[in-house]
C-alpha cells in the first residue's frame, strides 16, 4: 500500500522502521507536491504534519480533506503550544488519529495507527468481504490475490498474478474454479473499478484524472467496467452510488457461484 508522507525526515525514518516493509512511502516536501502525488500516484493513505512548512498550519490539510474525503489521513507532528489549535480544528474535519514525535511514536504505536487507517481503505474492505472465499487457495496464491485486490493499479493482468504466485495459468484457473470465485480477469477488473469509484467520490479528481491514474488508456474502458460491475456509467456511479453500495455490488459478484458470474458478465 502506498502512503503519502508529508512529514519531516526524522518522522519519515521512524515511520519506515515501524512499517517493517508492509507499506511503501512517497515523500512530499510541500503541500502542492502532496496534491500532485495524490492525483497521480496510487496513494491510499496520507500521514501529514501541520509543521511541514516550518510553522503550524491547518489550511493545507483541510484542503486535502475537502478535495479527497475518502483518503484516510492521520497527523504525525511535534507536541508544542502552536499545534494545539491546529489539531482542534483538524478534529472538526474528521481527522482523529494524532501521533506525537518523541512522545507516543513508539514503533508499535505507529504500526497500529497505520494498520487502523489502512483497514478503512476500499481495497482492504473488499479483501475482508471475500476473505472466506480465498481460504481454500494455497497460501502463496491467496497472498498474491489479496495484494492484487489491494493494489489494482499495480496488478492488472492474470499473467502477473500467476507469475507472482509462481504457478502456471492452468493451475491458477483450476484453483480459482475450485474456490467458486469469478474468473481472475473479472475479479481484477472489478477491484479496479471499485478503486476508480472511490477516487470519483472525491471532488479533487476528474474522470480524466482517474482514467490516467488507473491506466485505463481510454475513458470508454472505464465506462465499460462501470456498467459491467456496478451497473452504471462513470458519471452516474460518481453521483448516485455510495462507497458502501459500490462495495456491496462488487462483493455480491464474488459471493455468487462462478458460473453465474460468468453468465452475468457475458
Amino acid at each position: 500500500m502506498l502512503v503519502l508522507a508529508a512529514i519531516p525526515d526524522f518522522q519519515l525514518h521512524r515511520l519506515r522502521r515501524a512499517a517493517e516493509g508492509r507499506f511503501e512511502f512517497v515523500r512530499a516536501r510541500g503541500w502542492e507536491e502532496a496534491l500532485d502525488l495524490i492525483r497521480t500516484r496510487p496513494v491510499e493513505l496520507a500521514v501529514v504534519d501541520p509543521l511541514l512548512s516550518g510553522e503550524a498550519r491547518r489550511q493545507e490539510i483541510e484542503r486535502l480533506r475537502v478535495l479527497f474525503p475518502s483518503l484516510p489521513i492521520f497527523v504525525y507532528t511535534t507536541l508544542m503550544p502552536e499545534t494545539a489549535g491546529v489539531l482542534l480544528a483538524l478534529g472538526r474535519h474528521g481527522i482523529q488519529h494524532v501521533v506525537f514525535a518523541h512522545h507516543d511514536d513508539h514503533p508499535a504505536v505507529l504500526r497500529r495507527v497505520l494498520g487502523d487507517e489502512a483497514a478503512r481503505t476500499a481495497s482492504q474492505r473488499l479483501v475482508a468481504e471475500i476473505a472466506d472465499r480465498l481460504t481454500p487457495l494455497p497460501a502463496n496464491l491467496r497472498t498474491v490475490i489479496e495484494e492484487a485486490l489491494r493494489a489494482p493499479t499495480e496488478v492488472q493482468r492474470v499473467r502477473q498474478v500467476a507469475e507472482r504466485a509462481r504457478v502456471d495459468r492452468r493451475t491458477f484457473y483450476r484453483w480459482i474454479t475450485r474456490a467458486g470465485l469469478p474468473s481472475p480477469r473479472h475479479f481484477l477488473a472489478a477491484a479496479r473499478v471499485l478503486y476508480a469509484h472511490r477516487l470519483l467520490q472525491d471532488p479533487g479528481f476528474t474522470i480524466e484524472d482517474v482514467v490516467a491514474r488507473m491506466s485505463y488508456g481510454q475513458a470508454k474502458i472505464l465506462q465499460q467496467h462501470a456498467r459491467t460491475y456496478l451497473g452504471l456509467t462513470a458519471g452516474e456511479m460518481r453521483l448516485s452510488l455510495t462507497p458502501e453500495e459500490a462495495l456491496e455490488r462488487v462483493s455480491q459478484r464474488f459471493r455468487r457461484p462462478a458460473a453465474a458470474t460468468h453468465r452475468a458478465a457475458s
